[in-house]
């Protein structure tokens, strides 16, 4: 039986939602290598294996359509992805893995803003709406203070925001046909070359299991990645962006299980509230 387009997005955005939490929980048990470092492996396994991927398929590079204006997408996907990973690694890194999981799914919200200005699809009333109280719910998350404690929330917004963006800018290339996994190893190389200098400069020597965390992280972020670009090719964001939601749960089981993490009150609270303006946006794009 062949999936519509729909189903097919959905499907790709459940897988993309386990992975990304695994990506995580082994970003956590990494230990105390720095977040560039860590970003850096991250990247590099997504690289090496999309390219084996990209080789296998036998896509020319000349067919790709990577010249004029898409160029210049790709490089500001590959910008935003990379400042919202080095945000999410932070707030992995001080946060319970179920509330950096939840800052960074703030995405889809933060989609509607740039979606308006990028892809001209613009949002109605009630959407604008629904994405104040999304804010708000992420408020109880941060729990902003006087003191630097809610910095690594705040960062952990921040990496949503650049993550909204970066998947704005897929669908852009989506659009402009440019396929999913050159999209995922363009950006994979991109940021691997950036962060290159800062590695050899400041390069923390790792133990056995490091390295072996920090891989199993690179090696679910690829396939995280692949199943984001490839849901987001698939299906309008307004369409199956809710069902990305389901990294919370990953990651809760998850921090539970094996980190021995119990999210606040608050931060449960401010799931709630997110969680319910995501549900809300998602009829609202059905009806």
């Amino acid at each position: 039986m062949k999936l519509n387009q729909k189903t097919q997005g959905i499907l790709y955005i459940l897988g993309a939602a386990f992975f990304f939490a695994l990506m995580n929980l082994f970003v956590r048990l990494s230990g105390d290598v720095p977040t560039m470092q860590k970003c850096f492996f991250r990247n590099i396994v997504a690289a090496f294996g999309s390219f084996l991927l990209l080789n296998k398929s036998q896509i020319k590079i000349e067919t790709a359509k990577l010249g004029g204006k898409n160029m210049i997408f790709l490089l500001l996907r590959s910008t935003a992805g990379l400042l919202g990973i080095i945000c999410n690694f932070y707030a992995v890194d001080h946060l319970p893995i179920s509330d950096a999981s939840m800052l960074n799914k703030l995405s889809p919200f933060f989609a509607i803003i740039f979606s308006a200005f990028i892809l001209k699809e613009v949002a109605g009333i009630k959407e604008w709406g629904i994405l104040l109280v999304a804010f708000a719910g992420a408020m109880f998350v941060v729990k902003p203070s006087l003191t630097m404690d809610f910095l690594p929330g705040l960062i952990g917004m921040v990496g949503g925001a650049c993550a909204g963006l970066a998947y704005t800018f897929v669908r852009k290339l989506g659009q402009r046909g440019v396929l999913g996994m050159i999209i995922v190893f363009f950006f994979s190389a991109f940021s691997s070359l950036v962060l290159l200098p800062n590695l050899i400069l400041h390069y923390t020597p790792m133990s056995a299991w490091q390295w072996i965390a920090l891989l199993l992280a690179g090696a679910a972020a690829m396939g995280g990645q692949m199943c984001i670009t490839m849901a987001y090719t698939k299906a309008p964001a307004k369409e199956i962006s809710v069902y990305d939601y389901a990294q919370i749960v990953f990651a809760a089981i998850l921090g539970f299980f094996v980190l021995q993490q119990i999210p606040d009150r608050y931060s449960i609270f401010g799931y709630i509230i997110i969680l319910a303006a995501a549900i809300l946006k998602w009829k609202s794009a059905q009806k």
